[in-house]
Formats: C-alpha cells, structure tokens, sequence
C-alpha cells in the first residue's frame, strides 16, 4: 500500500516521533518561502505541513497507516495536491473529501521558525470519507458451517458473496467498491453476518451437537444407526449399555475442515402396549426396580 506522506518527510514507516519531528523541522526549514526563493518550494512547503500534521499526531497517522494514499484517490499526496492546479484553497478540496477539518484553524508554531502564516494548523476532523454502504445479511445455517455462496441485492443488482466455513453471527464481509461514489472515489459494501438458527443443531465455535433418537434394544445391546449429518450420512455404532444424554464424538463433522460432530443419544422408548404380551409381562416382572 502506497504511503507517500512518509516519502514527502523522506522517512520510512518505522520513524519514531522524534525522527518524524526532525525530519520535518530539516525540510521545513529548507523549503520555508521565507528562505527558498525558487517558484516549487511554496507548494513544497505546504506538502511538508500537511504531512507532519498527519504524521505527528497518533490518531490521524493510525488511520493514514490503514487506509494509506487510498484517502487521496490511490494518488500520492505530491500528484493530488499539485493536480489540483494553482493558487486552489488546499483546505477546502480536503475538507470536501474528508468531512471537514483541513488546514485550516490556529497558526502552528515550527519549532524555531516563528509562524508560517496560513500554512499551518493541521487536519483538525481528518477522517475517510463515509462512502462505505453497511448492510445485514441473513445466512442459512448450513451455509455458515460448510462455506458456499449467498446473495444480496442492493439497488437491483445482485451481488453474489462467498461465504467462508465456519463464519459466526457479527462478522463482516467487505465488497469492494460496491458502496457510494463521490470525486472518483469508491466506497465498499460492508455486510454484517447473522446466522440463522437450526432445528437441528447446536453449534460451539467450531463443533456441533445433534440429539439423535435410538431405539432402547440399541442403547441396551449395541448395534449400528444412520445418521445424516451436514456432510453427507454416516453409520455408526451404538456401544452396549449406553446411557441417556450420553454424546459420541465424530472427528472432522463440523464446522468444515475444522470442528467436530457430537452426537447426543436420546433413548426411544418403545410403547406397552406396543410389544409382545409375554415380553411386556417378563419385562415387568424381571426388569430391576
């Protein structure tokens, strides 16, 4: 990502404060119209200013390390203030894109040089403009748990978003340049997830639950049950003497790739009136209290 503020200041990203302050007081007092007489330091000099107000203060250079030479329209500082042709009030392009603040405000003093009249201040409200749109999209669960594609329509057109495996409700999805248009400048489509429930699952980060039902001959003597999971239906085996409630743990089924499949049993009782006569008579009289 190009960063040409830094180059203005001829240092490289990693510049201390103090290495940022000294590089600035050098080339300002080098470019300073009081001192440089030739026709480009003017321009040169408030370049200087405007990069040492954004790279002095913490905040402004933490969202100019973030989004880079993109709050310029992808242009280096030097083109887009130079390309905005001669004697053009600076403060007020940049307060349009922006969303106010500018140059302008209190005269800034320059460590020793006194007050460089209407080229100091700094940004003030230096912040992206808002071209970003911000949506909410509701996904099928099985989508957010095996990844695919899901769809939104915004303004007519539909526009088809990849869908990662294992996404959770209050993530975003950034579109790029799908937002708001403003002095050839683009903004993105943020969606922000939330994942529909399921009647089915229970989902802890990465893994799942599913009570299944088994009948009471299988949890009591063992045997194998299909089972239909998200991934595609698995037959297991069902241990002897399994108890109600107790959960089986299939490796790899899932959150895609990445979580685990529990299986809660659920023991189906069969009815009495359902079975053989001498069986439901011997049950009754031999099963334990």
């Amino acid at each position: 990502m190009a960063k040409s503020l830094y180059e203005t200041l001829e240092i490289n990203e990693s510049a201390t404060p103090a290495e940022i302050k000294k590089a600035y007081r050098k080339l300002a007092r080098k470019y300073h119209p009081d001192i440089c007489k030739k026709p480009e330091c003017e321009e040169k000099f408030k370049e200087i200013n405007a990069a040492y107000e954004v790279l002095s203060d913490e905040q402004k250079k933490a969202q100019y390390d973030q989004f880079g030479d993109s709050m310029f329209g992808g242009q280096s500082f030097q083109d887009f203030s130079r390309g905005q042709g001669a004697n053009v009030d600076l403060d007020e392009i940049l307060r349009n894109i922006f969303g106010g603040g500018g140059f302008g405000g209190s005269q800034r003093s320059s460590g020793g040089f006194g007050d460089f009249g209407g080229f100091g201040g700094g940004f003030g409200g230096f912040n992206q403009p808002d071209l970003d749109i911000h949506a909410k999209m509701t996904i099928p669960f099985n989508v957010a748990v095996m990844g695919g594609t899901h769809s939104v329509n915004l303004n007519g057109e539909t526009i088809n978003l990849k869908i990662p495996a294992g996404i959770s409700t209050g993530k975003k999805m950034r579109v790029r340049g799908k937002g708001k248009s403003m002095q050839g400048q683009r903004g993105d489509l943020i969606v922000e997830v939330e994942v529909a429930s399921s009647p089915e699952y229970e989902r802890d980060g990465d893994n799942l639950t599913k009570t299944i039902d088994v009948p009471l001959k299988l949890m009591m003597f063992g045997g194998k049950i299909s089972v239909q999971t998200l991934h595609k239906e698995i037959t297991i085996k069902i241990p002897k003497n399994s108890k109600n409630g107790q959960k089986m743990r299939i490796k790899g089924y899932g959150v895609k790739d990445k979580g685990d499949l529990y299986l809660k049993l659920n023991v189906v009782l069969p009815k009495v009136e359902d079975l053989d006569e001498e069986l439901a008579k011997m049950m009754e009289e031999k099963l334990p209290q």
